[in-house]
């Protein structure tokens, strides 16, 4: 099964630092930087089945920056008709505290996630959005949505907020991952980055330019939830 990320903003294709895009605030912005991680996949069969992918197999890292981190391919998934989708956003707090051996590719901190992670805060970025905007009350017009934080300890006595998130996603219009051991499916969704400001909680890039590990996090993460759809299925 392959799985492609198309990142969107809104209903546009999103280009980076050459579109204008407005939020639910009324805010013109133009973004320079869009990524996020996804985890913990599970696929779902029409009678209920759970295909849960190997974990060592499960954390990818999706750039705008980089075109070849929108396709992923997962080997060995057993035959079924999925209808289902299950992951996460973000990385959870058993991978984010393993050795870092156990964390390579796109989780390796040196390399693969030198652009998504904390190293004065040892940790993950689970998404971030970048950009600038006239509206931004930063000196140079720019804001920046670096969210992360996985639960994993305490910050003056106060647990630190969990931003991981889960998400559900049906195939739309009754359709089916089909997989056989002679047939492949490419499962392709949307990411709309807008979707970051825009939601249970709209940010206001001139109220709040810059957020990363104060509580507007949480308010950004729950955001992220409504980021993605499965907006059709290749079965080949």
């Amino acid at each position: 099964m392959t799985l492609e990320f198309d990142n969107r903003a809104g209903s546009d294709d999103l280009i980076l630092g050459a579109q204008v895009y407005t939020n639910a605030q009324g805010e013109k912005l133009t973004i320079t930087k869009f990524a996020y991680y996804v985890s913990n996949f599970r696929f779902i069969t029409a009678n209920g089945n759970v295909y849960t992918v190997p974990q060592d197999s499960s954390y990818f890292l999706i750039s705008e920056a980089d075109k070849a981190s929108a396709f992923h391919t997962l080997k060995n998934v057993p035959a079924g008709d999925y209808v289902q989708v299950k992951f996460m956003i973000g990385v959870d707090s058993t991978r984010s505290l393993m050795d870092i051996s156990k964390r390579t590719g796109a989780l390796d901190p040196a390399t693969g996630a030198s652009d998504m992670y904390w190293g004065w805060n040892s940790g993950y970025i689970f998404a971030k959005l970048e950009g600038s905007s006239p509206s931004s009350t930063d000196r140079q017009k720019l804001f920046r949505y670096h969210v992360g934080l996985f639960g994993g300890g305490f910050n003056n006595g106060v647990k630190t907020l969990n931003n991981t998130r889960e998400v559900t996603l049906t195939i739309p219009n009754n359709g089916k991952a089909i997989i056989r051991k002679d047939r492949r499916a490419q499962v392709h969704f949307f990411a709309d980055a807008l979707k970051m400001l825009n939601g249970t909680t709209n940010i206001s890039v001139a109220a709040n330019p810059n957020v990363m590990v104060d509580a507007l996090s949480a308010k950004i993460a729950d955001n992220y939830t409504q980021m993605f759809i499965i907006d059709h299925v290749h079965n080949e």
